[in-house]
């Protein structure tokens, strides 16, 4: 204790520490000094520690004053981010109509074509198929969208965060664009409402009519109106529309593994088109198999099965002669009822069942005579009495070439002209007793031969029209008036300019095979006028009737004494003449007819039930090799025929004139008697077009050619006047 109190400083009162001297100050006892205790000690040791303490508490509080911070800012950026989309999301909103004007827009119209027994012939229209509700469907349709396009579509609302995250992370990992996030809510937006344009405004505005969907419809409606619309290439929209593309068949009939390709061609309709690359198809399809059996859709069986169907590839473009017949409704339609603004049904006077007989028989004869005979292409109309089309093949194959050959194409028609020749020359009085001399003639510049040369000399009308006479039926046009003829011709039905020329006698004017046809019609009817026509009834989708054909008042355009007449001396052609391959048990009648180096061979012939014209020949108008009218055409002919009479009885062609003299022998010398004539065809009839005087290039006409020397101009044989006789120094003067 004493020393302690040595070392204390003692502080007298009334004195200050301060009096103490500066020597005191400067010189203090060494024992005077203090010195530390072991409790301050203690207390340095404390303070140690205590600072080494409060550096680790420093330390942990500036991690999580770190954290805190950062918490705070990405809250208040969170905060800010959240105003500013919600002010994008105004902004774009904004700039849409109000939502009480927003309406489904509505599906591009179908046409809907259809056959005289209801068939379907064809989907026409921007969409290429019709709507159909779900129940309509395939349920393979609507799962295999639904599994590869969006698994969640019946849990979500309209948009898919899990499935958005999903595909952006998926994307992010792969370095390239793998998914998509857009829900099939999303998708119908776009479809309905959107440009194709990716830009961040389009992306606000799908999401926001997505949600406006999904308040307004369910579920099931916007699925079904997804399907009726979505792309699915080859200008197909809709499922409907594509099983009929790819698969020729409805949507309802659609198996598991053809829904699923369809399904797949949601992501690229082009690049995975059966049509184009089927190996592709098949394997973006298994994957939709593979996504239906993860979400329990289809069983392990059904997925094994599915998976093991070949790649098939469809057909590059729609596929089926009854196209042909589309296409003329198509082009027909608009004069009947404007401009299609809904959908609508058209009720056509096709049969299904014989355009397909006629498609057979056109494709099987070209397919075994293609190319040993050098024709590539046919065509085949029937027209019934009154006009109606009941079937019309304008090619061997649609799929190949659209372009109708039946009522597009216009070719010389050869002999098969010379039926207006001989009845306007019985109009004048004359009939098929009447007798010509079959002998080589001359008018102007001309001189019509033969086949071969060969000539008859005293022949009656109904043997050299069997015969199919070159020199007569040129005689009989200078005596009846080449205007004369080109009169009768548009009466009975051909709308074709006609030049009135003597070269007429021989089809040198070029006609359709559908006017042709038509107007061989009244010759089998009793002589009356049919308008042809395809179209018998247009309906919308309610029923109401916007459009029925209606007979008009049948005029007649043929006497009862002539059709008999006519129907007497044609019929010859049939039983002893140049179509000789086209009988088959019922009375029948038609003309052959084969032009210029057997580029063209047609035979029209009929019943009275039908008329039937048949072409064969090459688009580029390359010479067959020697097929005439009698051969390939009523190879054709009859096969057709045959099928479209079974079960139809027997009925006589009108009129009861009898030839007197039927021809005998009618296949001596004629090229149309067989598909291969032995006897080589004479070169000859020029064009009759040509400036009178001009050197002219030879050219085959008709059944039979002959002549090589120059045909007249148009203006040689008489000025058109329906009266006109040319007398006998006309004929040697070409007057």
């Amino acid at each position: 204790m004493a020393s302690r109190d040595k070392g204390r400083q003692r502080i007298e009162p009334g004195f200050s520490s301060n009096s103490r001297s500066s020597d005191d100050d400067m010189r203090a006892d060494p024992e005077d000094r203090p010195v530390p205790s072991r409790k301050r000690k203690s207390s340095a040791r404390k303070s140690v520690k205590s600072k080494r303490s409060r550096s680790g508490r420093g330390q942990r509080s500036g991690f999580f004053g770190a954290l805190r911070r950062m918490v705070y800012w990405s809250f208040v950026l969170c905060i800010w981010g959240g105003i500013a989309v919600a002010g994008m999301v105004i902004y774009f909103a904004a700039k849409m109509p109000q939502t009480t004007t927003w309406t489904i827009p509505d599906r591009p119209p179908n046409v809907k074509i259809v056959s005289v027994e209801g068939d379907l012939i064809a989907n026409r229209g921007a969409t290429g198929g019709e709507a159909i509700g779900l129940h309509q469907m395939s349920p393979y349709l609507p799962q295999a969208v639904v599994a590869i396009e969006d698994r969640r579509f019946y849990s979500h609302f309209g948009v898919d965060p899990v499935g958005f995250a999903r595909a952006m992370v998926t994307n992010v990992v792969s370095g390239r664009l793998v998914q998509g996030g857009s829900t099939i809510t999303q998708q119908l937006a776009k479809n309905l409402f959107l440009t194709p344009d990716r830009t961040l405004e389009r992306k606000v505005q799908e999401v926001l009519l997505a949600l406006w969907l999904e308040h307004k419809y369910s579920k099931d409606q916007i699925l079904q109106m997804y399907l009726n619309r979505v792309y699915l290439g080859s200008g197909s929209y809709g499922v409907a529309a594509a099983s009929r593309r790819y698969f020729n068949k409805s949507a309802h009939d659609v198996s598991l593994t053809e829904a699923a390709v369809i399904a797949g061609l949601l992501k690229a309709p082009s690049r995975l088109s059966p049509a184009r690359d089927p190996k592709a198809a098949a394997e973006r399809s298994q994957l939709v198999l593979a996504a239906m059996r993860d979400q329990g859709m289809i069983g392990d069986k059904e997925l094994a099965f599915a998976i093991k169907q070949p790649a098939t590839r469809a057909a590059a473009y729609w596929s089926g002669s009854e196209h042909y017949v589309a296409d003329r409704v198509m082009e027909e339609l608009p004069d009947l009822i404007g401009d299609v603004r809904s959908d609508v049904v058209i009720d056509t006077t096709v049969d299904l069942g014989l355009q397909k007989l006629g498609e057979a028989s056109i494709r099987d004869l070209i397919q075994k005579n293609g190319q040993k005979m050098s024709v590539s292409q046919g065509a085949l109309v029937s027209v019934d009495g009154t006009g109606a089309v009941r079937a019309l093949v304008g090619g061997y194959d649609y799929a190949n070439s659209q372009f109708d050959r039946a009522t597009e194409a216009k070719r010389q028609p050869g002999s098969t002209f010379k039926p207006f020749v001989y009845l306007s020359a019985l109009e004048q009085g004359r009939t098929p007793e009447s007798v010509r001399t079959d002998a080589p003639i001359r008018i102007g510049n001309w001189t019509p031969g033969n086949y071969n040369g060969k000539y008859f000399g005293k022949v009656t009308l109904a043997e050299a029209l069997a015969r199919s006479l070159n020199s007569v039926s040129a005689q009989l046009v200078m005596e009846v008036g080449p205007g004369t003829v080109v009169e009768t011709a548009h009466r009975l039905g051909i709308v074709s300019n006609l030049n009135a020329n003597a070269s007429l006698a021989l089809g040198t004017s070029e006609v359709t095979l559908l006017e042709l046809t038509d107007s061989f019609v009244p010759f089998a009817n009793g002589g009356y006028k049919a308008p042809v026509h395809i179209i018998r009834r247009i309906t919308d989708h309610d029923g109401k009737v916007l459009y029925e054909y209606k007979s008009p008042n049948q005029d007649r355009v043929i006497s009862d004494r002539n059709v008999g007449m006519m129907n007497a001396m044609l019929r010859q052609t049939v039983e002893s003449g140049t179509a000789t391959k086209a009988k088959f048990g019922w009375p029948a009648a038609g003309k052959t007819g084969t032009s210029q180096n057997f580029r063209d061979a047609w035979f029209i012939g009929y019943t009275s039930n039908l008329t039937t014209g048949v072409w064969f020949g090459n688009d580029d108008g390359k010479p067959t090799k020697k097929i005439t009218g009698g051969g390939l055409p009523a190879l054709a002919w009859k096969e057709f025929m045959v099928a479209a009479h079974k079960g139809v009885p027997v009925a006589e062609l009108p009129g009861n004139y009898h030839v007197s003299q039927p021809v005998i022998d009618g296949n001596d010398a004629l090229p149309d008697s067989g598909v291969d004539p032995t006897v080589p065809a004479a070169e000859g009839v020029p064009s009759a077009q040509l400036n009178q005087g001009a050197p002219v290039p030879p050219v085959d006409v008709a059944d039979q050619t002959g002549s090589t020397h120059p045909t007249p101009p148009a203006g040689v044989g008489g000025n058109g006047q329906k009266s006109r006789k040319t007398t006998l120094f006309d004929l040697i003067m070409g007057n």
